[in-house]
């Protein structure tokens, strides 16, 4: 008796402490809680974390981190219900914990982006419900963790095409209400649709929209041209494949660093890029420039520096010069003491024989205070 009351102590006192709002049934084989419709903004935390059925739908959940982290807890879970929530965006790892969910229904919210690990770690799940939301694009590879998936509804999205992995295996798949367009883009997902044998549900209502027409034809028997996209594809391929060189050059000049080591912040050594070929014809540029115009400055003021060093310079005397030399001569002479009379010869013999003991002139005088200007000058 004290045994059982003390259970009763404890289990009244769990539920006090962490109370169920949520009404759930709890049978030998499940446990399913229904909370649709109560204008929650997130996922309760006072679940039982032992559920495997779980519905959402009719509310007010985004599905952001703090939702991700409540579900998971719900390791247990089978199956999941948030359609008609505002959900905007599926994030990876949003479901990462739910290894054995196999149902998930996600429709009528407003879903436009669904990430490329947004299904990650979903290894059971058959059945995913993504109809009546606003994705226009999906990852090729956004499926592939889906090893056990048999049925995919996208039916009413905006998808226009739809790159899919030729090894993704379905036996139903709804593509109905999509503003499918027959052009190259969706040549991909015609081959895959013949090649899987897959069952299109609403075959009929699945159609696609010629270009530049309003003529609707059946996504599957559209005639699209093969030889034309595999022409255009390569063509795309090689104009991206410019586009990324070019990027990868201009990413190159940006990491202009001169060394290929620096110390970061923290001390330790960065590894940076060498740098390539392009800083090496700019420098060869700049020296090439530089030196010609240090070539042009010498030859203009070389000139000027050469007379300023020579300090004398030779000019051949004109006649005006030799005759001023010689009446300064006279004039020197006549201060000279007379000659005696028994001297016979002339004054001007005597001249002429002092000019004898002059040696040859070559024409030449080499003054050093002779001003080479002056003389220009007169």
């Amino acid at each position: 008796l004290n045994m059982t009351l003390s259970w009763l102590v404890i289990w009244a006192g769990a539920l006090f402490l962490n109370p169920v709002i949520a009404d759930c049934n709890i049978t030998s084989q499940a446990v399913t809680c229904e909370e649709s419709g109560k204008n929650l903004s997130n996922i309760p935390t006072n679940l039982f974390q032992n559920v495997t059925k779980l519905s959402l739908k009719n509310n007010k959940i985004t599905l952001e981190d703090s939702d991700k982290k409540i579900l998971q807890r719900f390791i247990n879970l089978t199956e999941l219900y948030l359609n008609k929530n505002i959900i905007t965006v599926l994030y990876n790892n949003s479901f990462c914990n739910l290894t054995n969910l196999a149902i998930l229904d996600v429709s009528n919210n407003r879903i436009s982006t669904v990430h490329k690990a947004a299904f990650a770690g979903l290894h059971q799940l058959s059945v995913l419900n993504l109809p009546y939301n606003s994705i226009a694009q999906l990852d090729a590879d956004v499926f592939l963790p889906l090893k056990h998936l048999t049925v995919l509804n996208l039916q009413n999205n905006f998808l226009k095409y739809f790159n899919i992995n030729p090894s993704f295996k379905l036996i139903k798949i709804i593509l109905a209400g999509n503003p499918w367009t027959c052009s190259c883009d969706l040549l991909d997902l015609q081959i895959w649709l013949t090649a899987s044998n897959v069952t299109v549900e609403d075959e009929n209502s699945t159609t696609c929209t010629l270009p530049n027409s309003e003529e609707k034809i059946s996504i599957k028997t559209a005639v699209i041209q093969t030889a034309e996209c595999k022409i255009a594809k390569a063509s795309l391929e090689n104009t991206l494949n410019s586009t990324s060189a070019i990027k990868h050059r201009s990413s190159a000049l940006l990491t202009a660093p001169t060394a290929n080591n620096i110390t970061g912040s923290n001390g330790t050594q960065a590894e940076l890029p060498v740098l390539g070929k392009s800083w090496t014809f700019l420098a060869g540029v700049l020296g090439f420039v530089l030196s010609t115009t240090l070539l042009i400055f010498t030859a203009i003021k070389c000139p000027t520096w050469y007379h300023y060093l020579i300090s004398y310079s030779h000019r051949r005397l004109e006649e005006n010069d030799s005759e001023m030399f010689e009446q300064e001569f006279s004039a020197d002479s006549s201060s000279f003491p007379a000659v005696s009379d028994t001297n016979n010869e002339d004054p001007t013999v005597t001249l002429e024989k002092i000019h004898t003991f002059v040696p040859e002139d070559d024409g030449f005088i080499e003054d050093k205070y002779i001003d080479y200007y002056v003389t220009e000058e007169r």
